[in-house]
């Protein structure tokens, strides 16, 4: 199902940070359409006639309240979403009035607007499903990628944060995107990698203990000695003498 979605505001930060955040976090909506003033924001609705619309009630040109009277009168107005940063009654009174499902005071959390959004999408087209194909791939591309990125900077001092920003995405996104595909966190799958090439290390019986640990990443040998037990059943010593 595809589902259009149009971000009307005036402040740049705003509309593009919502439409970004939206972006990483759903593949609900097949467009997400911007506008910077509320004739842009009309003549989008005019032509693209989205489903959904976040909505600021002061912009310039018109405001958000002219927008939803003459998008009414054409019979064609969106799911509508007021974010507004005035507290007055007329304004809400007037937006309710002329069909807004709510009115949100700003400033508001991204993740309140997604949540909204969402019940949006789910009222006009009934609860989302898995998603497409296509979306499927390219998120399981994004964890490859960051997979890659660890088994290459395995040994240095590095977090979730560095990894997202390598591949372009939160790390909050990114962790999800591990739990969920992965069925473990990302600091899990770090420990792991350490110490499957801590157990390489082992193997060849030329390294110490705390050698190893500082050499795969470790920066405490042990803490190395608890994670290495934890995910082989046994501890860096044993593992040595088993596989001698």
């Amino acid at each position: 199902m595809s589902i259009k979605l149009l971000i009307a505001d005036d402040e740049d930060t705003i509309r593009n940070g919502i439409a970004k955040y939206i972006q990483l976090h759903t593949d609900r909506f097949d467009k997400i359409y911007l506008a910077a003033n509320g004739q842009e924001a009309l003549e989008i609705i005019f032509r693209m006639k989205p489903d959904i619309m976040l909505l600021d009630v002061q912009m310039p040109l018109k405001d958000g309240i002219e927008v939803m009277q003459e998008a009414k009168r054409a019979g064609i107005l969106p799911y509508t979403v007021i974010l507004s940063a005035y507290d007055e009654f007329r304004y809400c009174q007037q937006a309710l009035r002329l069909g807004a499902r709510e009115y949100l005071l700003k400033p508001v959390r991204s993740s309140d607007i997604l949540q909204m959004v969402n019940h949006a999408a789910d009222e006009l087209f009934g609860t989302a499903e898995n998603g497409s194909t296509g979306a499927t791939e390219e998120k399981n591309s994004i964890v490859e990628l960051a997979k890659e990125y660890v088994e290459e900077h395995y040994y240095e001092n590095i977090m979730l944060a560095d990894v997202a920003q390598k591949v372009g995405i939160s790390p909050g996104y990114l962790s999800t995107l591990f739990q969920k595909q992965l069925s473990k966190g990302f600091v899990d799958y770090l420990n792991e990698i350490r110490i499957e090439h801590a157990c390489t290390y082992l193997r060849q019986n030329s390294l110490k203990t705390y050698e190893i640990a500082y050499k795969v990443g470790f920066k405490d040998e042990k803490y190395f000695s608890k994670v290495f037990k934890k995910i082989t059943g046994q501890s860096p010593s044993e593992y040595r003498k088993l596989h001698r």
